[in-house]
């Protein structure tokens, strides 16, 4: 600030405010910047003072007229400085506060002359003053407080209409608010003066006082805000014109109203401006339109006017808000949308906005195919080219969405058996979203798989089955359908189920449907069996080494079963044979004789289904039998030794059965006992001496007893028991003598033989060493005692105990001789005693034949007789013609005797319940000359034989056959020519008519028996029946069939047994449980069961297949293996049980195979061959047996291969070594002889 100088001292001037243009060209009020001080009265020496003033210094300047005033000093109130010089007329205060007010003296020196001046500093400018933020009709500005400032004023210039207002009173840090005239002011209105004079004691600053009171009111000061910084001062100015430019200068004041150097902003107010104009709600047809608006006042109203374009068409609309909604739209229809803001009648800024309007929501919105990871979508749309679908599952988070522009998609990678909502919303080019479409799909359920049988009983099938899939809501429909059409159906929550009502041993096939919302999923199957039941009623016959088992399996699938038998022996539990059928009986062969055993038998059906546990039984073999043993006898002792190969196989002990006439004795032996394991030796003692004994010898295993082996053994001899009396000697002539005496009791064995001996001794007894004298020893005076006379007794059999009953009278001195011994001439007048020697073994001396070893022979004395005298000699002649009618006489005796017991052994013999019927030809061979004769016989084309056999043909012809003749009989012949013999005839029990007892079949004799066989031709269709009843009737266990049913195309033999199923043939019932083929021969086992009495026994069935109808068989060996195999069967039945034959006629083929079983017992037992003479044999029992001449020689030879075979050295024959004889070595029938109940396999 400068002070103004001093015009006129004496007269004060008064000061005024001058008014100045601004370099803006405005018309502003303002303080002067200095001041002029006029002084009255009158003049001084100090002058035109005048002072510039800022913030912190003042400059004095003056003038003075003293030229002689050499100095100048300033004093205010608060300070005193002195300027020393001459002619001073300025001074510079600095270092002053601002806004402060200071008195200031002038002095001068030379006249002591004071003038005072009171100047008010400057406050400091305002600084940081700063527009913070400008609207359309307000604005704000702040600045920090200057420091001396009591408060500040503001002047707003309009620059456009250069109307201004002033503003005063705003205190420094606080906030304020000022509201903007609606009209312009004149610059009267506020104006203040520019230059104000002032007396020389300081100007004055004149202030405001004609400002309306209306405009003091539109001040308003306000608490600043919290927070705000004080050293700041703000105010808002409103109601500001829009898009007008103003100055805004700050003016900081002093207390007294001293004004600071002023600061200025020059600001623009923003038009009024639409801006972020949006779309909501976009709709087909409809939007809403948003907007943002700057206008911040509200004394005039603003409008907006829309203008929608787009399409064919535009809509206008005009609104006071900052939103509308816009109808009549287009869908999919891009909009140019501009809103327009007017404030009056000012247009302002408008906003614009493109947008499309949403597309239509599509139609026909459809599932159109399903699978278990995908499901086909359509649709229809006429106005959207992109959509989007958002997939979620049912009542579940959105899982994912996609894109197409395609009116159809495949929806892919979901979950099997779940159910999804799908919605589809149409999206315009933009992106705009149309209203969405929904619709529900569910995948398929996805197959399951990995279907396992968990657990399989007969009823009841146990399943698991796996399904990746995590749906929720699954059910699984299964379906069990059986070959016969039945079904089960049931359901299941779960992956496992339990399936119950099955049939057992069934192939089900198993079906598995997966369901999830009613959708059916695609189904899965496997097949299975349930398991067959376990078999019952196990039945198990034995023989030594074969075991026929026999069950029984109830199910209704059984038919389709294989039956896995397991053997095993009991104890140590180790398998000895696995064996599968397909029917329930089997031959379980090669086993061990008189084991125990376990047979275990699974059911089973199809590859791998078998019952859960096993039938089983436990049995026991048949223990082997004892072959044969052999007695031997014990010198002198009534004992017998038994020896025999121990039985193969195990067993326990032996029962030994030892009966006689009179004596039945049963003892168990516990075991073997022999120097070795091979041989089983045991003594029977306290019998009787040469006794006839029945011994039998049984295995014993498991409770079970063989077939006992049987012998007639004789225990051995002794010496005979001493007669109590002594013979009878009487005097016959002068040189004779007769001895009378009975025979030796028999009981210790049979008398071979009596020695009669004479002494002229006095012995009392004679001892065996006089058994060595003769007639001649005595003669010549060797010894007085000799034997004279030996009588040896044909060897014949007696009972145990009896005595002989013969007596016996013998001529002593009758010259005869018997072997070394000479019965010579008495002495006469001689006196002699006699005694007997009973021999039961009688042994000769080798040194001197003839003569009685006494030491080896089993010899017994009677007691010397009475001495006898003998007369004188009368004649020799007369003596020895005596004697030798009375030998003659007693020699006869002997031998009616003899012819007498023969005669009687005879008749108990005959055994044959018909007439006996002898052969009346034979040509009995030995052995050892069978080949010559065969080659002899075989010369010239087997003439031999030719001749042989024609000598046969007329053989029996002519034996009645009266029964076969009957007309009711007639048609029960296969063959007319073949009828059987009445005398040999076989009888059936007589039922309803006396015919009855008729069947074609001869008995016929074998080695042993008349009755060993039965020869019967092959069964016609309407002797079936009879055919079974004579197997019943006559206990046959045993039949060997020598042809086949068909030959040639010629019917031989009706089929008579059942193949599979057990058939009836009247009151029998037939069975089969076994059948094993062989290329020359077949084994059938059955079980033969008469209904009346539920009686049953087994039969077996050996069939020969390789023997040509009137032909023989290739080999010799076939037949004879063959024969052998039967007899090792016929060994374990009842020896009484008859084998019955057959070919097609009975005849032919049947009398050869029964003529080699007789030839080979004959070689073996008797080394002696008759063919002719057993043929010859058989016709006379049954016509045309052995048939054919080539039969008769096929014989012959089958003799010679054995004979030569025996030659060979070959034991066991050619027979025992063939391939065929080792597979049928153990197989042999149940040992079961008598009636039971029930079958037996």
């Amino acid at each position: 600030m400068r002070l103004g100088s001093y015009s006129d001292l004496s007269e004060p001037c008064c000061c005024s405010c001058c008014s100045y243009l601004s370099n803006t060209g405005n018309s502003v009020t303002s303080c002067p910047s200095h001041w002029v001080l006029c002084a009255g009265a009158a003049p001084n020496h100090i002058f035109d003072i005048e002072a510039v003033v800022s913030p912190t210094s003042v400059l004095l300047t003056w003038k003075h007229n003293d030229s002689g005033a050499s100095e100048c000093r300033i004093e205010n109130k608060m300070e005193s400085k002195m300027f020393p010089g001459k002619n001073q007329t300025s001074c510079n205060i600095t270092g002053l506060s601002p806004g402060t007010s200071y008195t200031f003296s002038i002095i001068c020196a030379t006249t002591n002359e004071t003038l005072n001046k009171t100047i008010t500093t400057e406050p400091w400018p305002v600084s940081d003053l700063h527009v913070t933020s400008v609207g359309v009709t307000q604005a704000r500005l702040t600045w920090s407080n200057a420091n001396g400032t009591a408060s500040y004023r503001m002047l707003i210039e309009d620059l456009t209409t250069h109307s201004s207002v002033n503003i005063s009173g705003l205190k420094p840090g606080t906030s304020n608010s000022f509201a903007f005239p609606e009209s312009n002011e004149t610059q009267d209105d506020f104006a203040v003066a520019k230059n104000v004079s002032a007396d020389v004691n300081g100007t004055k600053r004149i202030p405001v006082t004609n400002l309306s009171q209306r405009h003091k009111n539109s001040l308003a000061s306000v608490d600043p805000p919290s927070g705000q910084d004080p050293s700041l001062t703000e105010i808002l100015l409103t109601e500001l014109k829009p898009d007008t430019q103003y100055n805004a200068t700050i003016y900081s004041q002093a207390a007294n109203g001293t004004e600071g150097q002023p600061r200025n902003k020059v600001f623009k107010t923003n038009s009024t401006q639409v801006s972020d104009v949006r779309a909501m709600n976009i709709s087909a047809s409809s939007m809403t339109l948003t907007w943002k608006s700057n206008y911040d006042g509200s004394r005039t109203s603003i409008v907006y006017k829309i203008h929608v374009a787009g399409g064919t068409h535009s809509v206008n609309q005009t609104v006071n808000k900052t939103e509308a909604i816009i109808l009549g739209l287009s869908s999919s229809t891009l909009y140019n949308i501009t809103v327009h803001p007017f404030l009056g009648q000012t247009e302002g800024t408008p906003g614009f906005l493109q947008v499309y309007t949403s597309p239509g929501q599509v139609s026909d919105f459809r599932v159109t195919n399903v699978s278990t990871r995908a499901i086909g979508l359509a649709w229809r749309s006429n106005d959207s080219k992109s959509f989007e679908i958002f997939i979620k599952q049912d009542g579940g988070e959105k899982l994912r969405n996609v894109s197409t522009g395609n009116q159809s998609y495949m929806v892919e990678d979901l979950k099997p058996g779940t159910s999804y909502r799908f919605e589809i919303i149409p999206r315009g080019p933009d992106g705009t979203e149309g209203p969405s479409s929904t619709v529900k799909g569910s995948t398929d359920p996805s197959a399951v798989t990995d279907i396992r049988v968990v657990n399989i009983s007969t009823t009841e099938m146990q399943l698991e089955w796996q399904n990746t899939d995590d749906a929720s809501g699954y059910t699984y429909h299964l379906v069990l359908e059986s070959k016969s059409g039945s079904s089960i159906r049931t359901n299941s929550s779960q992956k496992w189920t339990t399936v119950g009502n099955l049939t057992p041993g069934t192939l089900y096939n198993v079906t598995i449907f997966p369901e999830v919302d009613r959708i059916q999923g695609i189904s899965n199957s496997i097949t299975q069996y349930t398991r067959p039941s376990s078999v019952s009623h196990i039945e198990v016959n034995t023989t030594t080494t074969v075991a026929a088992i026999r069950w029984k399996n109830e199910d209704a699938a059984s038919a389709f079963y294989t039956y896995s038998v397991l053997i095993l022996k009991t104890g140590d539990g180790s398998n000895v044979t696995s064996n599968f059928t397909k029917v329930p009986s089997i031959l379980i062969p090669e086993l061990i004789p008189g084991v125990s055993y376990t047979v275990k038998i699974f059911t089973q059906v199809g590859n791998d289904t078998a019952s859960l546990v096993p039938g089983w039984k436990r049995f026991c073999m048949e223990p082997e039998p004892v072959a044969s043993f052999h007695c031997e006898v014990v010198p002198k002792e009534p004992a017998l030794v038994l020896k025999w190969a121990c039985p193969f196989g195990m067993y326990t002990g032996f029962e030994l059965g030892v009966r006689s006439d009179s004596w039945d004795n049963m003892t168990r032996l516990e075991n073997c006992t022999s120097d070795d394991d091979t041989e089983c030796r045991t003594e029977v003692t306290y019998l009787n001496f040469s006794t006839s004994y029945n011994i039998s010898i049984a295995t014993l295993s498991c409770g079970k007893m063989a077939l006992p082996a049987q012998n007639t053994c004789i225990t051995g001899i002794t010496d005979p028991p001493t007669p109590d009396g002594s013979p009878n000697i009487t005097s016959v002539s002068h040189n004779s003598v007769k001895v009378k005496f009975s025979g030796f009791e028999a009981s210790h064995g049979p008398i071979k033989a009596y020695a009669v001996i004479l002494t002229t001794g006095e012995a009392a007894q004679p001892s065996a060493d006089v058994l060595k004298y003769t007639y001649e020893d005595f003669k010549r005076g060797a010894s007085d005692t000799y034997v004279t006379y030996l009588i040896r007794i044909e060897e014949k059999r007696q009972s145990q105990g009896l005595s002989e009953v013969l007596n016996y009278e013998i001529d002593v001195g009758n010259q005869s001789t018997t072997l070394g011994y000479y019965n010579g001439r008495l002495e006469p007048l001689g006196s002699y005693r006699a005694c007997v020697a009973g021999f039961t073994n009688i042994s000769y001396n080798l040194q001197n034949v003839g003569l009685i070893n006494g030491d080896e022979s089993y010899v017994s004395f009677s007691p010397y007789s009475e001495a006898v005298f003998l007369p004188q000699d009368p004649g020799v002649i007369c003596g020895a013609v005596f004697g030798c009618i009375f030998g003659a006489l007693a020699i006869t005796a002997v031998g009616g005797f003899i012819f007498w017991r023969k005669k009687r052994t005879d008749a108990k013999n005959n055994e044959v319940s018909f007439s006996q019927i002898k052969p009346k030809k034979s040509k009995l061979i030995r052995v050892e000359n069978f080949e010559a004769y065969f080659k002899k016989q075989q010369a010239d084309s087997n003439c031999g034989f030719a001749e042989e056999y024609e000598d046969l043909k007329l053989i029996g012809i002519s034996l009645p056959k009266y029964t076969a003749e009957i007309a009711e009989n007639r048609g029960k012949n296969r063959y007319n020519n073949v009828l059987p013999y009445d005398i040999s005839r076989v009888k059936l029990s007589v039922q309803t008519h006396s015919t009855d007892d008729y069947i074609n079949a001869n008995y016929m004799p074998g080695y042993h028996s008349k009755k060993d066989f039965i020869a019967t031709q092959g069964p016609l269709p309407n002797t079936l029946k009879d055919f079974w009843r004579m197997v019943w009737e006559k206990n046959v266990y045993a039949i060997v069939m020598l042809t086949k049913c068909v030959e040639q195309g010629r019917t031989k033999c009706e089929e008579y047994w059942p193949s599979k199923q057990a058939q009836n043939y009247g009151d029998i019932t037939v069975a089969m449980t076994s059948e094993v083929v062989l290329p020359e021969w077949t084994i059938r086992d059955f079980v033969v069961k008469n209904m009346q009495n539920s009686e049953s026994h087994p039969l077996r069935q050996f069939h020969f297949t390789s023997w040509p109808d009137h032909g023989v068989p290739d080999t010799t060996d076939l037949l004879i293996n063959f024969r052998y195999l039967v007899r090792d069967y016929m060994k374990q039945i009842p020896p009484e049980s008859p084998i019955l034959v057959h070919c097609s006629a009975g005849v032919g083929r049947t009398g050869t195979f029964i003529a080699i079983d007789r030839l080979i017992y004959q070689i073996e037992n008797e080394n002696t061959v008759d063919v002719y003479g057993i043929v010859y044999d058989l016709r006379m029992h049954r016509p045309l047996m052995v048939q054919t001449e080539d039969q008769y020689v096929f014989l012959n030879q089958c003799v010679l291969d054995i004979i030569r075979a025996q030659k060979d050295s070959k034991v066991d024959l050619i027979y025992q070594n063939t391939t065929a004889m080792t597979i049928y070595e153990n197989l042999e029938p149940v040992s079961m002889f008598g009636k039971t109940n029930g079958y037996i396999a």
